[in-house]
């Protein structure tokens, strides 16, 4: 892969972070895309599904900051996100996915309706709506949640999701 594709990769990969454009990955984001989420599938932030995603959003950025925030001013810019988030984790996705996991957890709770307390699994066709809040493209979308029914259930199981949240954000090859 050459110079100009790595850094069109990160790049994407930093803005699916970057949820309201300023060029850092802060708490907002994270707080953003939980509301976004509930607002979506018709939740409150105050029943329990609704703390759960923004108790997995507060700890998902805990763990960015944690890694990535290397002058610990609160925010991650482009260059911190790829010298933590992607050159730190690309040897260990599975520590991302631990970080990532609450969130997701919660995120497929308020979309399959299930609950927020255990492993979790939803419809596809609603993590397809989710992954279109928090900012794919529709075609995207679709192909990455039929892709995560790995069992041909028709729903997404939060380990498949864990997994390849991980080895999108961790691994950047040719084809990821």
């Amino acid at each position: 892969m050459d110079s100009a594709e790595y850094e069109r990769k990160i790049a994407h990969r930093f803005a699916a972070f970057d949820q309201d454009g300023n060029g850092y990955i802060d708490r907002a984001d994270f707080n953003a895309a939980a509301a976004r989420l509930l607002t979506e599938f018709g939740t409150t932030a105050r029943c329990d599904k609704g703390q759960a995603l923004y108790t997995g959003a507060e700890a998902f950025w805990q763990g960015m900051a944690g890694i990535a925030d290397v002058d610990g001013d609160q925010r991650v810019n482009r260059e911190e996100f790829v010298g933590g988030a992607v050159k730190r984790l690309r040897d260990s996705p599975e520590r991302f996915a631990e970080i990532a996991r609450p969130f997701l957890r919660a995120a497929i709770a308020v979309a399959g309706g299930g609950h927020a307390d255990g492993p979790a699994a939803a419809p596809v066709a609603a993590v397809e709506r989710a992954l279109r809040v928090l900012g794919a493209e529709d075609e995207v979308a679709s192909i990455a949640a039929r892709s995560l029914d790995t069992d041909g259930d028709g729903t997404v199981a939060e380990a498949d999701a864990v997994d390849a949240f991980a080895a999108y954000f961790t691994v950047i090859e040719p084809d990821a």
